[in-house]
This record gives C-alpha cells, structure tokens and sequence, in this order.
C-alpha cells in the first residue's frame, strides 16, 4: 500500500495543499515526492513523503534530492539573466559576440535571446552522440557551433531538450571563463544555502531518489519521426532509469536536463524572479532584471513539441498559454517543469513561487495532475482565482 504520511510544514491556511499531496501518495500517481510554495519570499509550504526508491524500502526524507530533469534549464536560464542583470551579457547581441565560433555555417546572426526562447535552430545534434559524449563538453559544444541550423533562426520555437544548457552554458563560460554549474553554484544556490546542484559532488549520492519511469507496453506500431525529432531525441537518446543512476551522469554538467534538487530548493531560489530580485533577504538582482524573463520572445506552433498546442517563450521560461494544459490565473507567471516530475511556478504578480518535484515520470509532463491539484489547492488557500485544467 502506497503511504502517504505527509511530513514537514505547512502555515496556517494552507491545510488544502497538504490534502492535495496527500491524495498524490495514497493514489499511488507518486512514489515519492516534495512540495514547497512561498509567498512574499517567506516558505509557507514544505513537505514531502513518500519513498526515494522503486523498491519502496528508503523513505523520502527532508534533504532527499532527485534529477529534475527539464526544471534544469530554469536555473540555466536564472543564471544567464543574472549575468544580463549585471551588463555582462546583451540578450539581443549575437552569441558569435561571445562565442566566435558559433558563427559558423550561417549562424552570425543568432541571438541570445534565440537560445533562451528555444528558437536558435539548434534543437539537437544532426551527428549521433554516443551515450559518453553528452560528458565531453568540448565535443558537445564544438558539434553545435560547427551545425547549421535546423530552421531559419527566430521563425519558430523548436523546443531545445538537451541542447539548450550546452548552447548557454558556453555562452556563460566564455563570458565568465567559468562553467554554468559553477557560476551558478558561486553566484545562486551558494549564498542563498540552496540544496540544488548542476553537476553533483560524489558526497551527495546517498540522498538521491532513484527515477521510476512509466510503464511501457508492447506494440508492433512503430511511430513515424521526422528527421527533425530523430535529430532532436534520438540522436542524444539516453535511458532514464539506468543513466541517472550513474556516477557519470550526476557528477557532469548537462545544464538542460540533469541538475539534482528537491522541491525547497527550486522554490526558494526562484524567490529571486517572484520577489523582485531578492530572496533569504538577500538582493540577488533588479527587479527589471528579473522581469526581462516576462518579454516574450516566439509565440505559436513549437517545431518539436508539434502534438501539444502553441508556445508562449519569453527569456528562458514559458509564458501563459495553450501549452500549459492549466489555466494560470496571474498574466506575469512564468514556469516550466521537467519529466521527472517536476515543475515551477513563479507568479510575479502574487509573489508567489510554487514548486513540486518527484521520481515518477509522467508522459504528459504539460499534463500532469499531481502538481497541478496541488498548485490549485495553494491558489485555493491564498483566495486567488482558481486555474482550470484546458480542454
């Protein structure tokens, strides 16, 4: 039987988040999970339960972390805006600016901004990777400014699964001679005491929960890919389950997709963007640095994620839109999640940040109930204006 003995906290009025996460363990959609909401820059919620393996033998507890997958690309996409918020870095300029190279093959003209929207071209490698290869940053970016773009810069989001932290993440190396864990490590997670990390130390191996993926079925019905999601998901292909468990890929740097945290750590380093530059009563940037992540960059049918319904990007985050299947309430929200499951939301208009992380994957992450009740419950609690899940 699934147990779903909730621990941690939860302030006075928001007993309905807990009921909603509770609901998540006793149903069995979670094997193991954490929440954590603020308001104003101050936890209101944090709680997780649940188990941090498949065996269901090791409890989730407080400090327990997981691959977050997706969620990733918002501490890369945090940390590139910092660097902007400082002068260091021009959202319009060309990446070639900083990253000579990256001219190659027709790319002089690709911005910054193209990279923070998804909508650079760059979407996967047109090489194979082996399996190793996404460890040897030198070839994965090298590959990329070598590669021609996939469609006309600018036209269309092209969502960039694993490609998008290798494409920042030298941008942010040439710029500060350092790698985005690093900068992020130093800059972000470090002064605020946040248990988030790209690239994690061999130390911190016994607090990871194990990724439970979905159950697959068998079929002799092979999906048709066009050449452009072969590109972008097969030529990258890593397995979920076994990958993430290896020393390997814990310890490097994959700014798109493998940073470890738990749900207190996302939510209070976003405190930043929802609390107008500020969190554990530190000032981290501007407000009109945080809320240049609000300017939209590409709206309309997203290249890769052609089943789902249009993208709203602005720099680094998904806007309010048809992609989301939940209607946000606030328009200056921001958010993005990964498969994992795991999800952010950052509402600059409440000043609310909401977060949910576990280690059973979803199918539909864009769909996913658990965090989403969840969310409903903190809105629910706070008197704001319900969002329903789209149609």
């Amino acid at each position: 039987m699934p147990d779903n003995t909730v621990h941690g906290f939860v302030a006075d009025r928001f007993d309905a988040v807990r009921e909603a996460f509770s609901e998540n363990l006793a149903s069995g959609a979670d094997v193991g999970a954490s929440c954590c909401a603020t308001v104003a820059g101050e936890t209101v919620v944090d709680i997780w339960g649940g188990f941090a393996d498949e065996a269901k033998t090791r409890p989730w507890e407080k400090d327990t972390i997981v691959n977050v997958f997706s969620t990733t690309k918002t501490m890369t996409a945090l940390t590139v805006l910092l660097l902007a918020d400082r002068g260091e870095l021009d959202f319009d300029a060309p990446v070639a600016r900083y990253w000579p190279e990256f001219a190659a093959n027709g790319k002089g003209a690709i911005r910054v901004s193209h990279l923070m929207s998804h909508s650079s071209g760059l979407s996967g490698w047109k090489e194979p990777l082996a399996p190793d290869d996404l460890y040897d940053w030198e070839k994965a970016t090298s590959l990329l400014a070598a590669q021609a773009p996939l469609w006309e810069p600018g036209t269309a989001s092209g969502y960039h699964v694993t490609t998008f932290g290798f494409l920042l993440g030298e941008v942010v190396r040439r710029i500060t001679g350092k790698s985005l864990g690093t900068v992020f490590r130093e800059e972000i997670a470090a002064p605020l005491g946040a248990d988030f990390h790209i690239g994690l130390p061999a130390s911190e191996d016994h607090r990871v929960a194990e990724i439970v993926p979905w159950a697959t079925t068998q079929s002799t019905v092979k999906p048709t890919l066009s050449e452009l999601h072969t590109i972008t998901f097969l030529n990258a292909l890593f397995d979920a389950k076994t990958t993430t468990r290896t020393r390997a890929w814990r310890a490097a740097e994959i700014p798109a997709v493998n940073g470890h945290g738990n749900a207190r750590s996302v939510a209070e380093i976003h405190c930043i963007l929802a609390n107008a530059g500020v969190a554990k009563g530190k000032r981290i940037m501007s407000e009109a640095g945080c809320r240049k992540a609000l300017e939209q960059q590409i709206e309309g049918p997203d290249l890769i994620m052609s089943h789902l319904p249009p993208a709203r990007f602005g720099l680094g985050f998904a806007l309010p839109g048809p992609l989301l299947a939940l209607e946000l309430p606030n328009p200056n929200t921001i958010h993005w999640g990964g498969g994992g499951c795991s999800w952010i939301f950052i509402d600059m208009d409440a000043r609310t940040t909401f977060a949910y992380v576990a280690n059973k994957m979803d199918r539909l992450p864009l769909g996913d109930p658990r965090p989403f009740r969840t969310m409903q419950a903190m809105w629910q609690s706070l008197g704001i204006r319900s969002g329903e899940a789209r149609k």
